[in-house]
């Protein structure tokens, strides 16, 4: 009786297995169906989506990848650097610290003059001065400037005694010449020469805008057409100083003809650096404007050529050594000479 109850079980347990087996295949493929159609309803999605957004973008393509999107994003920083870059060459064009470069020295009046020259004159020098007029400085002033784009002045400050006779004289002077560039604010003596060095250069780059600006002493003869032919070769050098290069002995006796007060800064050897002679220099209007921009910073020592050489020194300045520009000699080819 057990046995066959035995078999009786283990046969209703086989006849419910293939049942079981049917329903989990029914199951499965029922799940499948289900993950298939999830699947192609979100692929269904994502296309709908993508259609409408470039419908809406009116961009009429896919969207775009993700290395398309690093470039676009790029693109837009190197778009923002470039609008940096354009507004600080504007703001430099603007402090005069580009270079208008020319491959001539021609100029027409609107653009500007070539070069503006300052003769430092003082009281009592109208011998001098006339002497000049006569030799290289055109009386024709207004057609100098016009044909050959070079501005000259005689470069004055004022009495100590303001309005005294001195004042009267070169006032009287330029109103029959017109060819003073005087330094109101500047009172004349021969120990403020650096100081009115600076002032001269600062107060000429903010009246003209020319390529170049020069200081050359009243007892100095130019020949104008050996400057200009001379300055020519240095119009691509935006910030340059042109001179007769020299050095020479730092004396610290008191009494001392060229004594300097500011001595101890030049260290133990006592020698100054490089500079160029008092007589005629020229620097590039990127350094007159760097003058007028820092007037108030620079520093002067008590020789206006040593004052001069200090504020290029440290800057990024090409320095010049042209002896056509020692004035001790007339040769061939020079620029100057000493009277």
């Amino acid at each position: 009786m057990q046995s066959r109850g035995s078999n009786a079980r283990f046969s209703a347990m086989g006849m419910r297995s293939p049942i079981s087996s049917l329903m989990l295949a029914m199951f499965a493929t029922m799940a499948s169906f289900y993950v298939a159609g999830r699947l192609w309803q979100d692929a269904q999605n994502r296309v709908y989506f993508t259609k409408e957004l470039d419908r809406i973008t009116g961009q009429g393509h896919s969207a775009i990848s993700v290395a398309d999107t690093l470039k676009i994003i790029e693109c837009r920083e190197q778009r923002k650097k470039l609008s940096a870059l354009e507004m600080e060459l504007a703001a430099a064009r603007q402090e005069g610290f580009i270079s208008k470069q020319s491959s001539d020295m021609s100029k027409t009046p609107e653009q500007g003059p070539v070069i503006v020259i300052g003769i430092f004159t003082s009281f009592g020098r109208k011998n001098g001065r006339d002497a000049i007029r006569k030799a290289w400085m055109s009386t024709a002033l207004k057609k100098m400037e016009e044909k050959k784009g070079i501005v000259a002045r005689f470069v004055i400050g004022r009495s100590a005694n303001r309005g005294d006779s001195l004042d009267m004289s070169i006032d009287s002077e330029n109103s029959q010449t017109n060819d003073f560039f005087i330094l109101e604010n500047h009172v004349e003596a021969p120990e403020e020469l650096s100081k009115k060095t600076k002032l001269f250069f600062a107060h000429a780059a903010d009246s003209w805008t020319a390529d170049y600006y020069a200081k050359v002493n009243d007892n100095v003869f130019v020949n104008l057409d050996s400057l200009g032919n001379t300055l020519a070769s240095y119009l691509s050098d935006p910030r340059v100083y042109i001179g007769c290069m020299k050095s020479g002995e730092v004396f610290s006796e008191q009494g001392h003809k060229w004594y300097e007060p500011d001595w101890w800064k030049f260290g133990d050897g006592k020698t100054y650096f490089r500079h160029a002679s008092t007589e005629l220099f020229v620097i590039s209007q990127a350094l007159a404007r760097y003058i007028s921009i820092n007037r108030s910073l620079l520093r002067t020592y008590a020789h206006d050529d040593v004052s001069v050489g200090s504020w290029f020194i440290g800057a990024n300045v090409k320095h010049v050594d042209d002896r056509k520009f020692c004035c001790s000699s007339w040769s061939s080819g020079a620029i100057c000479s000493g009277v």
